[in-house]
């Protein structure tokens, strides 16, 4: 089986439940998903959503996932950094950058599996060699300083990224929301890495979920829940959702 077909068959199997409600943000709403340091694909996404928006004022939210995998990854993140400066910009946390505040907290702990999950290529784009997922603790540990000082403010940066973002009847995370707990009772682990129940069930409170995570063939608009991650890595494609008053559609 090809790596993309791989990737494709861990897709969640969703459930066609009837949901009726709108979508209705208080105002024009862009959603970019997982990016996995494809910098030359969310410039030219960037492009796309400046022509489209037309001057209109908007919101630009990134659903997280900036690292690992892609081979861009510092500048993905400094182009970001840059952007959130922007008071319309908003910018989540993703599964990703919850394993690299991991690996810095504690890298003989968590290392291996930053490392596993692409965390090799974004110390490479920060010029962080001689490491590897079978590497000691202690080796793992002076690459956690190198890579301190190369992040610099991108460190606090990184730590500080919320979780979700809110418009009207249109809620963003990076994963998911739990179907049976009211928005604000979402935990940072359902948020971050998905739940079971997300795809199966229908919420029924008329919020919409706009989320990365599941790599999916094409972005999806389905019983309240908007899908943006495209695979940027894997298949060239970057994805960005265009949200506004009764209608769904993608860049």
């Amino acid at each position: 089986m090809s790596f993309i077909k791989r990737l494709f068959s861990r897709k969640p199997e969703i459930a066609s439940v009837a949901f009726t409600a709108t979508p209705n943000p208080s105002r024009l709403l862009y959603v970019v998903g997982d990016i996995h340091g494809c910098d030359d694909l969310l410039n030219r996404l960037l492009e796309k959503i400046d022509e489209d928006a037309k001057g209109q004022p908007h919101d630009l939210v990134f659903v997280g996932d900036y690292i690992d995998r892609g081979e861009a990854s510092a500048a993905v993140l400094k182009r970001l950094q840059c952007l959130s400066e922007q008071n319309h910009v908003t910018c989540l946390m993703g599964n990703h950058e919850r394993m690299l505040l991991d690996f810095l907290n504690d890298p003989a702990r968590y290392g291996r599996r930053w490392i596993r999950n692409g965390g090799l290529q974004t110390l490479a784009s920060f010029g962080v060699g001689g490491i590897t997922e079978t590497a000691s603790p202690e080796a793992m540990e002076k690459a956690r300083d190198v890579f301190i000082k190369k992040l610099g403010p991108l460190n606090g940066w990184l730590d500080n990224l919320r979780l979700s973002f809110q418009s009207g009847n249109v809620f963003t995370t990076h994963a998911a929301a739990h179907p049976q707990h009211s928005i604000k009772d979402q935990s940072d682990k359902t948020m971050l890495w998905g739940h079971g129940a997300f795809f199966r069930e229908t919420r029924q409170d008329g919020i919409w979920i706009v989320h990365g995570h599941y790599v999916m063939d094409e972005p999806v608009s389905l019983d309240g829940r908007v899908s943006v991650d495209t695979g940027a890595y894997a298949t060239g494609r970057l994805t960005a959702a265009k949200i506004e008053n009764n209608n769904v559609s993608f860049l």
